[in-house]
């Protein structure tokens, strides 16, 4: 079972599915096998390899072939056509330049899993190239961006599933506790908190030459032009084996230029699930508001005025106002996860768990049968890419598309904005714009850098 937001945009989508599929929309390629064949196990390939990359290609293996993995850093691409030649004993190409995989005819879908300023002008340039995507979160880097992809998924009938993997996965906790909210059992909610963590702070990251094997101008690709920074010490643990401080691999997140800081990195996955839980999923924030933060350097008119050290938020304080007036607050203090109050009690979720009265009294009172379905639209597939497989199949959008996902990321786009300028922001949901600010409202795109453009 698939999942889609309003009975108009699957109608919508249905419609255009079909009208893709008879050639009425024109792409680069020819339409892809899992249109022709929706029976067939679907060809996937992958765009960008490192972390994530791989993680959400092993969790697809049991449902699609991998003919193709393309990334910039001939290390990591070597290293993960082994690990798929390991794992399925089945060889895939490998390419430097993504676009050769999006020329490809025996590739229905792709996984974007490049750092987060790359996200768009791939999932744009597949859609129109006839293929699906699955992207990982955040899905842009400005609303603007998130503007487009929508209006591409509309013209071209592509199905998007976006990353946010907690709407299926851990345990079904996420969707447990949506399904407690919308059963009453904490009464109306009154507010809800996202705790995500603040990023790093570093010292000066000195300019250096590229590690062997990494082509960085297309590594940088959009982002605006800047050298290779690294420091010697490596980082550990998940992510491990890269420079701990440096502008490229894992450390990009801490970048407004190439990513949007732990707003956009944790926000992406728990105001995602806050949004869902309040009904807010067509809306948005009315204010947004800077109670507090600290950023690692200083700022002038919303710029960072240093280029050699982590720019993100370290820690914050923002508060969004929903709709119904309840306040979000994401913070980045506290435990990780999500803590729901309401007029008859409280509970908190996070990946490994999910506690309060309100759970503890499941045991009593449990649930009415069918309820997590209920959230979910359906049964709840057995991973995020099950999903995918499905939608792909029936031509629905899956449990994660782009419009309730930009939605709430518009959230965490204007927070970091309202961090970046030191000020409340008002929102339109409607217009989608900023009111009354045209300085913030200039943060809602950004223009890439020279010679990387997306191929409309």
């Amino acid at each position: 079972m698939t999942f889609s937001r309003t009975p108009d945009r699957r109608r919508f989508l249905q419609t255009a599915s079909a009208a893709a599929a008879a050639g009425l929309f024109v792409g680069t390629g020819r339409p892809s096998r899992g249109q022709e064949s929706p029976n067939e196990r679907p060809v996937f390939a992958t765009i960008g390899l490192r972390n994530q990359g791989w993680t959400i290609t092993s969790k697809s293996t049991d449902y699609a072939d991998f003919a193709a993995f393309a990334d910039v850093d001939e290390n990591v691409l070597g290293e993960n056509l082994e690990r798929l030649e390991q794992r399925t004993k089945k060889k895939a190409d490998g390419y430097k330049d993504y676009r050769k995989v999006l020329e490809r005819n025996d590739v229905d879908a792709v996984m974007i899993a490049t750092p987060d300023h790359w996200h768009t002008k791939i999932a744009v340039e597949a859609m129109l190239a006839g293929k699906d995507v699955y992207c990982e979160k955040p899905l842009t880097l400005t609303i603007d961006e998130g503007k487009l992809i929508e209006q591409v998924v509309e013209r071209t009938g592509r199905v998007f599933q976006v990353g946010t993997m907690q709407r299926t996965e851990n345990g079904q906790r996420f969707l447990q506790a949506i399904a407690l909210i919308r059963d009453g059992r904490i009464g109306d909610v009154r507010k809800v908190t996202c705790g995500i963590g603040g990023s790093d702070s570093s010292p000066s990251i000195p300019a250096i030459d590229p590690p062997k094997g990494l082509d960085w101008d297309m590594w940088l690709g959009p982002a605006p032009e800047a050298p290779y920074r690294a420091l010697p010490e490596m980082r550990q643990g998940y992510g491990g084996g890269v420079p701990r401080y440096t502008n490229c691999h894992y450390a990009w997140r801490n970048w407004y230029e190439t990513s949007g800081g732990q707003m956009n990195d944790w926000g992406a996955h728990h105001v995602d699930i806050a949004t869902w839980a309040l009904g807010a999923e067509d809306t948005g924030p009315s204010k947004i508001t800077p109670i507090s933060y600290s950023l690692p350097v200083e700022y002038k008119d919303g710029y960072p005025t240093v280029d050699d050290r982590f720019n993100a938020p370290t820690s914050f304080e923002i508060r969004a106002d929903m709709p119904g007036g309840v306040p979000m607050i994401i913070t980045s203090a506290g435990d990780n996860g999500i803590l729901f109050e309401g007029t008859k009690g409280r509970f908190f979720v996070n990946r490994g768990k999910i506690v309060g009265k309100p759970v503890e009294d499941l045991e009593q009172n449990p649930l009415p049968e069918g309820a997590v379905e209920a959230v979910y639209g359906g049964p709840v597939a057995a991973n995020h890419t099950a999903n995918f497989v499905d939608a792909m199949k029936s031509r629905e959008q899956p449990i994660s598309d782009v419009w309730s996902h930009n939605r709430m990321l518009e959230t965490c786009h204007l927070a970091n904005i309202a961090i970046r300028l030191g000020r409340e922001l008002n929102w339109d949901p409607a217009k989608r714009e900023i009111v009354g600010d045209p300085e913030a409202n200039a943060f809602l795109s950004r223009e890439p850098r020279k010679g990387y453009a997306i191929d409309m």
